[in-house]
């Protein structure tokens, strides 16, 4: 018997068992769909945090101050804008306050800063300006908004040279920024930005406990950071008292925890797959014992038990394809589906899906040898004896 009539009649004994073959099939789809679905949100769960990380700014340094018993100042500051690499400084002060216009108020995030956190953050100006440095070093009450906070106070109406009270002190609006989202946990869009000395005085502290530093290009991130550090050591002589991180730090934090995770949800769908071998071995057993007599009366006529063998190997391995390409399928429609339902975002990946797939056919090998070994030995006297 050649391969192809082997084929023709794996594919004739599963249709005339349709439900069984359904339901023998049914392990495997839900494993094949459940590796590509968990996968992929993994995967795109990492990419998620990969965008949100580079969003937060162009060769980003970020340095936060733990030890506020020696104060970091902005003479200190103007130590870190001398180190070799480093194109700009925008310390930063942070806190919630009440924004008001007339009889409308709200409760914002505020940020104290100067000229260079704009372009550190990769933020953008929609109407009016940004924070200048002469406005920082004059501490004058003027303010920037994000996108929300200008919709929420003005709606339609533009802001600028228009004033508002931060906790009853009055403010002169001098520019709007473009929307830009969120990302790890903070939004320009819902805050709003005053100069650093300015912010000092509103929130009546001279500690600079945050700074961001932005190196000349991503080759010198690396020499900035060092730089930083050492200065950083010359204030402070515990290097717990503070931390130096970079970007790609954070990615690397992340994107092992997502690895970690996508691993894990991968491995438990990789059980499905296992269990949906084992039906198929069990349904194939059956067939072995239902066709008893038929396995009997074909080596009566000559055929050999490598024939019979094939024959069963190659109907589990057709079952588990099929159910394999079904499995694809109910896959990426649930990755849709999970998309447009949660607005989470998805990553399909070839290697994964042809891994799943060329896997559920390994697996209808690997568990349709036992049967077809067991029919492939049956006696013909003792299977056309069989009732």
């Amino acid at each position: 018997m050649n391969l192809l009539t082997s084929i023709s009649m794996a594919f004739r004994n599963i249709r005339a068992n349709k439900t069984r073959s359904f339901l023998t099939m049914l392990g495997i789809i839900i494993g094949v769909s459940s590796v590509i679905v968990l996968v992929s949100i993994g995967q795109g769960s990492s990419k998620s945090v990969a965008d949100s990380v580079n969003s937060l700014g162009t060769n980003l340094i970020t340095v936060n101050i733990m030890n506020t018993d020696t104060p970091f100042t902005m003479d200190n500051i103007g130590q870190i804008e001398k180190v070799y690499g480093v194109k700009s400084v925008s310390p930063v002060l942070t806190g919630r306050v009440t924004v008001q216009k007339g009889s409308t108020s709200t409760q914002v995030s505020l940020t104290g800063t100067n000229a260079g956190y704009l372009t550190t953050r990769q933020l953008s100006v929609g109407s009016g300006r940004f924070i200048s440095t002469l406005d920082d070093q004059y501490r004058q009450k003027e303010i920037v908004l994000g996108s929300e906070v200008a919709q929420t106070l003005f709606a339609s109406g533009s802001p600028v040279n228009q004033s508002v009270l931060i906790n009853g002190n009055r403010y002169n609006v001098i520019g709007v920024l473009n929307t830009k989202g969120g990302s790890m946990g903070q939004s320009s869009d819902s805050s709003v930005f005053i100069p650093f000395s300015t912010a000092q005085r509103l929130l009546q502290t001279t500690h600079i406990t945050q700074f961001y530093a932005q190196a000349d290009n991503q080759q010198d991130v690396n020499i900035a950071m060092s730089g930083i550090q050492r200065a950083m050591g010359q204030v402070y002589s515990n290097s717990d008292d503070y931390t130096v991180i970079n970007q790609q730090d954070i990615m690397n934090t992340m994107d092992s925890v997502t690895q970690t995770m996508t691993l894990l949800l991968g491995g438990i769908a990789g059980i499905s797959l296992l269990v949906g071998g084992i039906g198929i071995m069990n349904i194939m057993f059956v067939s072995v014992t239902e066709r008893t007599r038929e396995i009997g009366i074909r080596k009566a006529i000559g055929a050999k038990r490598r024939d019979i063998l094939l024959q069963f190997l190659i109907e589990s391995t057709v079952l588990s394809m099929i159910g394999g390409l079904c499995g694809v399928a109910v896959g990426l429609l649930a990755g849709r589906i999970y998309t447009a339902v949660t607005g989470g975002q998805t990553v399909f990946s070839i290697a994964i899906i042809l891994f799943a797939f060329l896997f559920s056919a390994l697996i209808g090998i690997i568990f349709g040898v036992f049967p077809a070994n067991k029919a492939s030995r049956l006696s013909p006297i003792e299977a056309l004896r069989f009732e």
